[in-house]
């Protein structure tokens, strides 16, 4: 089936998420829409499938226009999406949650779940998919959910399947496994839109490749375009892809951590026994699937995490057990994986924010009361020295561009002394040209000697800072390996495979 959306607009209020988007999809073709986080692609696809009504412009299947009240109809002209964050029941069997929604039925209004097993069963077959239709979706891997949500959309008979950020939670091993999948449906006449940020994923399996830009489409291109040019296209001016790094000049351990457990308060372990060293001057980055004890790592390490116990000692200090404050106040650093909860307030001016974990110092406050004009000057000398796009230090930080939101905690973080420096998903959400600013940034505080704990699910960033790869699975280090080794080994420590 062929797919065109032909000047498609889609606003919010004053904000134009979709600006006369225009994209052609053959049939069995792989289109890959690529672009920065917020560059309006999911927008986009939201409006194809019909969760959002398109303020201007036409879709056409097969040539004809068509338009969408909602999935229900998007769904019956032969249109699947499969969602960043998968919408399967995790109590329910593959077969239950395939036909939710449009359940097949025998008899006296009874559901057919012969039929609904028969559907999974045809459908992994053709494919190679290996889905046991009896299984439980919460006890299957991640990479074996997707391919229950591309059964879903393929057993109510998509011809175009919409894949939103596939890989953002799969191994290595699942990333290929699904560019496999995706080959394999192309050639059987299924039209597929890929939408992603990841260059080395677009050039390996895209035909035709769309480039979005702040809502609109900057350019239309092919795979053996080379990953500077993609990046380019997508930020719009020339970047470099790797930061200059020379090899670490490592100093002692700096922090000693030693049976670290944490547990939710169900009783489930979240932090299974972890120990590691971090020595000054080295990048220790934490690799992993999304969900494996990374947050609580981190959590527990800056004392926001409950029921912590064991050992972590920075220079001999006790920090299991000690306040947020006390731990900040022993120079450590802090980027947290989501800056619009807790690395912001949105509401409080740039230069408020800039100050936050120290409004109770001297250096900004005296006698409870701010001190404007140092603040000031300490806000734009900040906001010189890391290219904070800002009309000034009292716009409210909420207003800024996600690169540069992320900016301003780096700058507050790295103004401080620190004696360790830890940086969870510290480019998540953040467009390429600042991913470089970043990275850069994280490179020169490990050649100052401070040591660095980075945590992303991130491959590719893993691979670029790191001097040591510690690998997180299921809330334990199932191994810390050497920065030069192979993707494939990671992939399978992701995924739990130890060499063993």
């Amino acid at each position: 089936m062929k797919l065109e959306l032909r000047s498609i607009t889609k606003r919010f209020g004053s904000l134009v998420a979709n600006d006369k988007i225009s994209v052609t999809v053959e049939p069995g073709q792989i289109h890959c829409l690529l672009g920065e986080n917020g560059a309006g692609k999911s927008t986009l696809m939201n409006v194809l499938f019909g969760l959002f009504q398109p303020d201007e412009g036409q879709i056409l299947l097969d040539d004809q226009p068509v338009s969408f009240a909602g999935p229900g109809d998007a769904m019956a002209a032969g249109i699947g999406m499969v969602h960043q964050h998968f919408m399967l029941v995790p109590v329910f069997t593959v077969a239950e949650n395939v036909m939710l929604g449009h359940e097949p039925t025998r008899g006296l209004g009874r559901i057919d779940l012969a039929e609904a097993r028969r559907q999974v069963r045809e459908v992994s077959e053709r494919f190679g998919f290996e889905v046991d239709p009896d299984a439980l979706v919460g006890e299957l891997p991640v990479g074996i959910q997707q391919r229950v949500e591309i059964i879903k959309a393929l057993s109510r008979k998509a011809e175009i399947l919409v894949l939103d950020e596939p890989t953002a939670v799969l191994t290595p091993q699942e990333t290929d496994e699904l560019m496999v999948i995706m080959r394999q449906l192309a050639a059987s006449g299924t039209s597929i839109v890929f939408i992603t940020h990841k260059l080395r994923e677009v050039q390996e399996v895209a035909d035709t490749i769309t480039v979005i830009r702040l809502g609109k489409v900057v350019g239309e291109t092919s795979p053996t375009s080379s990953a500077h040019e993609l990046a380019t296209m997508m930020v719009g001016r020339d970047i470099g892809l790797t930061v200059a790094k020379n090899p670490p000049t490592v100093g002692k351990a700096a922090l000693s951590v030693s049976g670290l457990t944490m547990f939710a308060r169900s009783g489930v372990r979240l932090l299974d026994d972890v120990s590691f060293d971090v020595h000054e001057g080295e990048v220790l980055a934490v690799a992993g699937v999304q969900g494996n004890g990374q947050t609580e790592l981190t959590e527990a390490l800056l004392g926001l995490g409950e029921r912590v116990f064991g050992s972590a000692k920075l220079y001999g200090k006790e920090l299991v057990g000690a306040s947020v404050r006390t731990v900040l106040d022993n120079g450590v650093g802090y980027i947290p994986e989501d800056r619009t909860v807790d690395g912001l307030v949105a509401e409080f001016s740039v230069a408020e924010n800039l100050m936050l974990d120290r409004s109770f110092a001297g250096e900004f406050v005296s006698q409870h009361t701010i001190k404007f004009s140092k603040l000031d000057e300490f806000a734009r000398s900040a906001i010189a020295e890391f290219d904070i796009r800002t009309p000034g230090p009292a716009a409210p930080a909420g207003k800024l561009s996600g690169g540069n939101q992320q900016k301003v905690v780096l700058a507050r973080e790295l103004s401080r002394d620190l004696k360790l420096f830890v940086a969870s998903q510290p480019t998540r959400g953040v467009d390429v040209g600042s991913v470089e600013f970043i990275h850069e940034r994280i490179i020169a505080v490990r050649d100052s000697g401070v040591p660095v704990i980075i945590v992303s699910t991130e491959l590719d960033e893993v691979l670029e800072l790191a001097d040591r790869i510690a690998v997180m699975y299921r809330g334990r280090f199932i191994d810390i390996v050497p920065a030069d080794t192979p993707r494939s080994v990671l992939g399978q420590l992701m995924a739990g495979v130890t060499a063993a």
